[in-house]
């Protein structure tokens, strides 16, 4: 055999051979058609997690009480609203300074409102009793300055004492030409007399707002101190 016969021979087996290996898809850069079409496709969005993301509960809310206002009981038939409150101020309340409105209507809201537009914080009484016309008749009204035991603002003096330790009455009413009801004056000897009671304060010093020295005739012609003292005195 020559030596181009011998060569034959043998590349003949190999390139059967390279040629099966090739048909496998065995050799080369190529792949599988069927191989690479059962894997996945890329993801380039990051791993999935399998676990639900945590989330915080929201802080507890906190409950907050809310101040209750103080009851005051009314004392045997005295009203409560008499009564100041357990914390006002403590003041030395040595007179009763009894007021008329000089006007024929009226009542505590109708008087603060005009007080506040003279430039006054609020009511300058302490209590207004009524005539019939804003409020009942013989109906007493306790103003913001009484339940915190806050100064007068209704006489005014050169050393301000009646408002300083004055309680401040007004009754409803022009007292120059009429009188004063039966029931503001059933009021007015009730309250006066709780109020002597209380803190002290003598029937002298149960006055007029004329009687402070003030340039007035308030609180008018028809209103008699001295009875009024008497009155008071019977029911001490």
């Amino acid at each position: 055999m020559t030596r181009a016969s011998l060569s034959r021979t043998v590349q003949q087996p190999l390139f059967a051979l390279l040629g099966m290996l090739l048909g496998l898809g065995v050799i080369g850069c190529e792949t599988n058609p069927q191989t690479s079409s059962a894997l996945p496709g890329p993801n380039f969005a990051g791993p999935v997690l399998t676990q639900p993301r945590y989330v915080a509960p929201p802080p507890p809310v906190m409950k907050t009480e809310t101040a209750k206002p103080e009851i005051r009981p009314a004392i045997g038939n005295i009203p409560a609203a008499w009564t100041p409150l357990a914390n006002a101020e403590k003041r030395q309340w040595q007179w009763i300074v009894v007021h008329h409105s000089a006007t024929a209507n009226g009542g505590a809201a109708r008087f603060e409102k005009s007080h506040k537009a003279q430039g006054w914080d609020e009511l300058g009484y302490h209590f207004v009793i009524g005539n019939g016309s804003d409020t009942a008749d013989g109906l007493v009204e306790v103003g913001g300055r009484w339940p915190v035991q806050k100064h007068g603002a209704h006489a005014k003096t050169a050393d301000n004492r009646y408002n300083d330790y004055g309680i401040g009455i007004c009754l409803v009413g022009n007292f120059n030409e009429t009188r004063p009801t039966a029931k503001q004056m059933a009021s007015l000897t009730k309250l006066i007399a709780y109020l002597c009671n209380k803190y002290n304060i003598k029937n002298s010093d149960i006055i007029g707002h004329k009687m402070t020295g003030k340039q007035t005739d308030c609180p008018g012609d028809t209103m008699d101190i001295n009875a009024l003292r008497a009155a008071v005195a019977r029911q001490r």
